[in-house]
């Protein structure tokens, strides 16, 4: 079933806002909290810095309705330059490749791609693009069809 979550990045607090705002909704995370060190290495990048090692790469927490926030930490090491603007992505999760395709095309018209639509180690079909209008957005898709 498709869905939309909102994505924040922080500047090394992702566990310590995550923690404040379960404390405030209630419930457990989705799944454990993800660190960059969980990674696996690939031949073309460096590799992480120790002070990164244990930084998070991924958290859920369900709030109301259905919403789930998402975050992730932006160390400099990896190339994030934390600005007011970057540090909050409309996630969505479409239920086809096909339509991922087609939202990703229309969103980065006039706009630009961060990152290609591409498969990812975690198995998802996975891209993010600033639009026209200065509005981030990730995708993120399960299906393999």
């Amino acid at each position: 079933m498709s869905r939309v979550s909102t994505y924040l990045n922080f500047p090394r607090s992702t566990e310590a806002a995550f923690l404040f705002y379960k404390s405030i909704f209630g419930g457990d995370f989705a799944s454990p909290i993800a660190r960059f060190k969980d990674i696996p290495a690939h031949p073309d990048q460096p590799p992480l810095a120790e002070a990164d090692q244990n930084l998070v790469m991924h958290v859920a927490l369900p709030i109301l309705g259905g919403h789930v926030l998402m975050g992730t930490d932006a160390p400099e090491s990896m190339g994030f330059t934390m600005t007011q603007g970057n540090n909050m992505f409309i996630n969505l999760e479409p239920d086809t490749r096909t339509e991922t395709d087609r939202l990703f095309k229309a969103l980065s018209e006039g706009g630009k791609v961060e990152m290609p639509l591409q498969e990812m180690f975690w198995g998802d079909y996975f891209g993010s693009l600033v639009d026209q209008f200065g509005i981030c957005w990730m995708f993120n898709c399960d299906s393999k069809n």
